[in-house]
């Protein structure tokens, strides 16, 4: 009798693993058909804020995929001309007033990658690396290093100036610019393990946040020294709170923020802010449309500032570029958005 339900046991038990093997089987074809089609609904994925934007750059000159990344340069002097910097990645370098008017264009009909500024000097990943003096009215190549990547972030420590690229496949180099900002040397090279493009630096920290896109938003100590030790900020769904692709990144005031460009259904790209003290998790929010320009959809590139640039933007500014330019304002060819740094959570 004992034997008999020992082997009544047996087969329940084979029987049960049989049906639990099925079960999750069929649980990763549909996360994998999903994943897939875009029909996942991601558990992890977090609520967002709706933020208003306020005002619009010109749309850029080429169609397509164009517009990419913004960077802000500050005029010390007259902090209401400052202007904002976009690449249009098809031919151009834009540079545009706070109102969102062109100043000047810098067209090649070549490829433009990420740009960053510290102080009047702008560098620009284009055939290597560019770096420019900037005025309110001009752009002005002063120097280049040779090298590879699209993504960039330059990181100033005392009197010190780097600049970190960051390749498609996501090989990572930094290099240290000569006393003249005209040249550098590499200093430091590593993997992210696949693509990777947005990069920015807090320079009070000496911190390095890199999105590698389909895996996570990364710290990394700045300096040359501080080799490939690395601690996530955040990480992709379903562990993590960014929807893929992670893409762009900002360092302002107390605030890290990532763009989360939801590759599957672009139109419900999102961003993510964390404490610049502790990386801790503020708030996600979306770009929706605003009386005079529209939302932020598939956003990559982004840029921030936490200080007085004038009666439109007393407290600072964000700017998101725009995958999918609309009305409200204009419409076509992609662009940048603006929007008041108060508002942001």
């Amino acid at each position: 009798m004992a034997q008999s339900d020992g082997r009544a046991t047996l087969g329940t038990v084979r029987r049960d693993a049989k049906r639990l093997a099925e079960e999750i089987t069929r649980v990763v074809l549909v996360a994998a058909l999903a994943l897939v089609f875009g029909g996942i609904a991601y558990g992890a994925e977090p609520a967002r804020a709706l933020i208003r934007s306020d005002a619009e750059t010109m749309p850029v000159a080429s169609s397509g995929d164009a517009a990419d990344d913004p960077t802000i340069w500050v005029n010390e002097f007259d902090p209401a001309e400052s202007r904002i910097i976009g690449n249009d990645k098809k031919g151009a370098l834009n540079m545009y007033r706070l109102d969102g008017t062109l100043v000047t264009s810098l067209y090649t009909g070549t490829f433009w990658g990420n740009s960053d500024v510290r102080g009047n000097l702008l560098a620009v990943a284009r055939s290597g690396i560019k770096l420019y003096a900037v005025t309110e009215s001009s752009l002005a190549q002063v120097g280049s290093i040779k090298t590879s990547g699209e993504g960039l972030c330059l990181y100033q420590s005392g009197s010190d100036l780097y600049v970190f690229t960051v390749t498609r496949r996501g090989l990572v180099r930094e290099f240290r610019l000569n006393a003249s900002r005209t040249g550098g040397t590499l200093v430091r090279s590593f993997g992210l393990g696949s693509e990777g493009e947005g990069c920015a630096v807090d320079d009070d920290a000496q911190a390095l946040y890199i999105s590698q896109e389909d895996v996570a938003l990364w710290r990394y100590g700045a300096n040359p020294s501080d080799g490939t030790a690395r601690v996530a900020v955040d990480t992709v769904v379903p562990g993590g709170r960014i929807t893929p692709d992670a893409e762009g990144v900002a360092v302002a005031g107390n605030r890290v923020i990532v763009s989360s460009q939801y590759g599957t259904a672009r139109s419900k790209s999102y961003f993510i802010s964390y404490t610049r003290d502790t990386t801790e998790y503020v708030q996600a929010f979306r770009i929706g449309d605003g009386l005079t320009s529209d939302d932020c959809d598939g956003t990559d590139g982004i840029s921030a500032y936490e200080g007085y640039l004038g009666p439109s933007f007393p407290f600072g500014l964000f700017v998101c570029q725009d995958n999918n330019n609309s009305v409200p304002g204009t419409s076509g060819n992609q662009d940048f958005k603006l929007v008041r740094w108060e508002a942001l959570p």
